[in-house]
């Protein structure tokens, strides 16, 4: 159900009356199966867990894994190691890296996206750091992977000096100090120039706002780019950045990565710290990166999940392991010989049709290479999408509560109406939810004893039609925010890690392949990302605007 402008107005006032609220609550939970979900027997539920943390395979395995070489990245995309290796042998600076960019944004050079990716920018604190980590590549003494690396944030992470909007209308404070992964990326030398465009309260997978001009998909302006993380994949997809802090509650990585043919990772939960972060705690929400190869990923997870945030206590369900920078670096040469791939038949016979063919062919290109496919059934995991809407949404509306309470009229009409719903949901449903996902989380857990990953489609569909015309328009598109988390709530509501490849197109939008993984194991998702670009059908054509940041 699409509804623009007077229409979602009129929706909104009357879901935002007792009687509409329950009466639009019937098509809620008709389209995303919550009356099913409620209605399982007593066999579909288990205990309510006592934290969220992700649950540990009683069984760990792995295959013996190779020493490839890392898998060569497209011409016209830059990655972290081609700046890297620029700055060392002094064909390029970090100086000229950041000019460029800002040319570029004063240009308006977006493409198709048409709008910018950058909600705000801070070239002059980015390019002090831009002569320090120059100096240091001179001198021999570069910090990092990210030293001197173009890195734009989310604007959900509190940056010093800029104000951090999350994608309403009315947040405009100057932030006094650096959220925690604003802090590590800046101690690692990345150049932090701009923050990016989230869709509202980071609830609209689609990438629609009616407060701001996010950007359209850098295929076709008359399509969404995805969300949440919009910006990120954006400003990574023409070739700004490559690579970009995002966040992940129900697919905000891996969507926007999938839209806009590019790759994104949403590590375990609470891999890395959330200190600062405007979207507040949440058991389904993880900070990751979007970018133009695996490699970029492993230089973002490196440096970001590799320190400790003493401000965010559910990072003690984080285990402690040694060198994992360098174990996420080793799975780039894995491969795939030896790997079992789960593939749940019945998820996959959700996949529009014309999607199909593409995705399963990058499921079998990678057999050819020695991963074994093996047909898995989860109980449970179709009720996923139900679980994981009210898990983030009820979270959502107790965080949101003061801030609605204070400025109701700011909101727009799509989240006020989305909040209305969410009010009619009463302490039983939500905690008879719960405790599927706790038989959920258990079912999956035993499924991941007997293979390595598991492979689903990242969205349902392709980008969702949404023309520069809409701008500013009011908009509401249940369907197709349905559609967008049909198959990427699983690895929230379980806390598992899982990352997206482009695998294809359909009438000129991309779409993508996704492996979900074990508890804390992004080395193997790592792998099984970096082998399919090695095999290159993750390479798509190039959108017109898109340029390398190496001439």
């Amino acid at each position: 159900m699409r509804l623009t402008g007077l229409s979602l107005i009129a929706a909104r006032r009357f879901a935002e009356t007792s009687g509409g609220a329950h009466i639009l609550r019937q098509k809620l939970f008709r389209d995303y199966r919550i009356g099913a979900l409620l209605d399982l027997p007593a066999t579909g539920r288990a205990p309510l867990a006592v934290h969220p943390g992700p649950l540990i395979q009683n069984r760990r395995r792995g295959w013996p894994g190779a020493d490839l070489d890392p898998p060569q990245t497209p011409s016209f995309r830059s990655t972290a190691e081609d700046l890297r290796n620029a700055y060392k042998t002094g064909e390029l600076s970090p100086v000229e890296v950041l000019a460029d960019i800002r040319r570029r944004i004063d240009d308006d050079a977006f493409g198709e996206a048409t709008f910018s990716p950058f909600c705000c920018h801070d070239f002059e604190v980015a390019m002090k750091a831009a002569e320090a980590s120059e100096k240091r590549y001179q001198d021999g003494s570069p910090l990092g992977p990210l030293d001197g690396i173009p890195v734009p944030l989310k604007d959900q992470h509190t940056m010093e000096g800029l104000p951090t909007g999350a994608g309403s209308s009315y947040l405009d404070e100057l932030a006094e100090e650096d959220a925690h992964l604003t802090e590590i990326l800046r101690e690692a030398g990345a150049l932090l120039f701009a923050k990016t465009h989230t869709t509202e309260w980071g609830m609209n997978p689609c990438g629609f706002s009616a407060h701001l001009s996010l950007p359209r998909n850098i295929y076709d302006r008359q399509y969404s780019a995805g969300g949440s993380s919009t910006g990120a994949a954006v400003a990574a997809g023409l070739g700004f950045t490559p690579v970009g802090s995002g966040s992940d509650g129900g697919g905000s990585i891996r969507i926007p990565a999938a839209m806009n043919g590019i790759f994104g990772i949403k590590p375990t939960f609470v891999r890395i710290g959330r200190s600062g972060d405007f979207f507040g705690s949440s058991t389904v929400s993880a900070t990751g990166p979007l970018g133009n190869s695996t490699g970029d990923l492993v230089d973002f997870l490196s440096v970001a999940a590799t320190v400790d945030d003493s401000s965010d206590p559910s990072r003690r369900w984080a285990p402690r392991q040694r060198n994992l920078g360098e174990r996420w670096r080793r799975a780039l040469g894995r491969g795939v010989k030896g790997c079992r791939i789960g593939i749940p038949r019945q998820e996959w016979s959700e996949l529009d049709e014309p999607l199909q063919g593409p995705t399963l062919q990058g499921l079998a290109e990678l057999e050819k290479d020695g991963a074994e496919l093996v047909d898995i059934e989860v109980p449970l995991m179709a009720h996923a999408p139900a679980i994981g809407m009210l898990s983030i949404g009820m979270e959502t509306l107790a965080n949101l509560h003061d801030e609605y309470e204070q400025y109701a009229e700011a909101f727009s009409d799509e989240l006020r109406m989305t909040l209305a719903l969410l009010r009619t949901i009463d302490a039983r449903e939500f905690l008879m939810a719960q405790r599927t996902r706790s038989a959920l989380r258990q079912t999956v857990r035993k499924a991941l004893d007997n293979v390595d990953l598991i492979a689903l489609p990242t969205t349902r569909t392709t980008a969702s039609e949404y023309s520069p015309e809409l701008d500013g328009v009011p908009l509401s598109d249940i369907t197709a925010l349905r559609d967008m988390t049909r198959f990427t709530f699983l690895a929230n509501i379980t806390g598992l890690p899982a990352g997206s490849v482009p695998v294809g197109r359909h009438n000129g939008l991309p779409f993508g392949l996704q492996f979900v993984g074990g508890a804390w194991d992004e080395a193997s998702v790592i792998a099984a990302m970096a082998h399919a670009e090695r095999q290159q059908w993750t390479r798509l054509p190039a959108p017109d605007e898109c340029r390398a940041l190496i001439p």
